[in-house]
């Protein structure tokens, strides 16, 4: 069968992701949220989807055999991503594809499930649903849409290591959800654009962690006291990563210094002004 032909079958059938066509698939053309302001998919019980379930489908020559039971499941190998080329198209389950939700597509994984992704470069990580079939590139074990790229670090890299794992609506942890969450509870809408220029270079940094979870109490936290343009600046230093709350950017120094003794008089006493780095 001629290429052509065969990606009008796949995407006919709803393998969205299997193949590529001469239109470049990437980003979406203007998009403005922050990898830690996404929230990750709630797993549900969700019943099979009519669609994108048969015992066996063949994709390129190759048969793939889709598992009826994925309690426990856990892959490692190496995630990608796909975005405006296929967004608004069917997917495999019959779902529409929307880039900017927490999806994802896997080779045998029933649809849908749910599964929890991490990044083995960054530590990231988030739950997405797995509604849709491919990727069909060796090598690779998900697909992931646009959104979730983003909350993982991986839409900036094309690809990355990661592992997956089967998640429930029993088994997420309660807390985690909620912290994983919590940066999403502000809308882009509601940011203080007056403390914002396009060139700013001071911030105001709260504190640094080590670790994810922390900063991510910490910024809701902040949100709470309606800093809503307080952001996490990951860094890696002497391999590892570093966590920085930071509120801004600032555009003058005095914003600066307003800043600092507002927050200092709600307890934030190690609050410091930074230059950006």
């Amino acid at each position: 069968m001629k290429s052509a032909a065969r990606c009008l079958l796949l995407l006919l059938t709803g393998f969205v992701a299997a193949c590529s066509t001469a239109v470049k698939d990437g980003p979406p053309d203007s998009i403005d949220y922050e990898w830690h302001e996404i929230a990750n998919a709630v797993p549900k019980d969700e019943p099979k989807s009519r669609y994108g379930n048969p015992a066996s489908y063949v994709v390129f020559g190759k048969r793939y055999r889709v598992m009826q039971n994925a309690a426990g499941f856990t892959q490692k190998g190496v995630a990608s991503w796909y975005g405006s080329k296929f967004h608004g198209q069917r997917t495999s389950s019959g779902e529409t594809y929307d880039m900017h939700a927490m999806t994802a597509a896997h080779k045998s994984l029933p649809l849908p499930t749910y599964v929890e992704v991490t990044n083995l470069n960054n530590g990231r990580k988030a739950i997405v649903k797995v509604n849709d079939r491919g990727p069909f590139h060796a090598g690779r074990i998900i697909d992931l849409s646009y959104a979730a790229a983003i909350k993982l670090g991986v839409a900036q890299t094309g690809t990355a290591p990661v592992t997956i794992r089967v998640v429930t609506a029993d088994s997420v942890d309660s807390d985690e959800e909620t912290v994983a969450s919590a940066a999403t509870s502000v809308p882009l809408a509601s940011r203080d654009e007056s403390l914002i220029s396009n060139d700013g270079k001071l911030y105001v940094q709260v504190v640094a962690y080590s670790n994810e979870e922390s900063a991510l109490k910490m910024l809701k936290e902040l949100r709470e006291e309606n800093f809503s343009s307080a952001r996490i600046h990951v860094e890696r230093a002497m391999n590892r990563l570093l966590y920085r709350v930071r509120v801004g950017p600032v555009p003058t120094r005095d914003v600066a210094e307003k800043l600092l003794l507002q927050l200092k008089e709600i307890k934030y006493n190690d609050a410091k002004i930074i230059g950006y780095n």
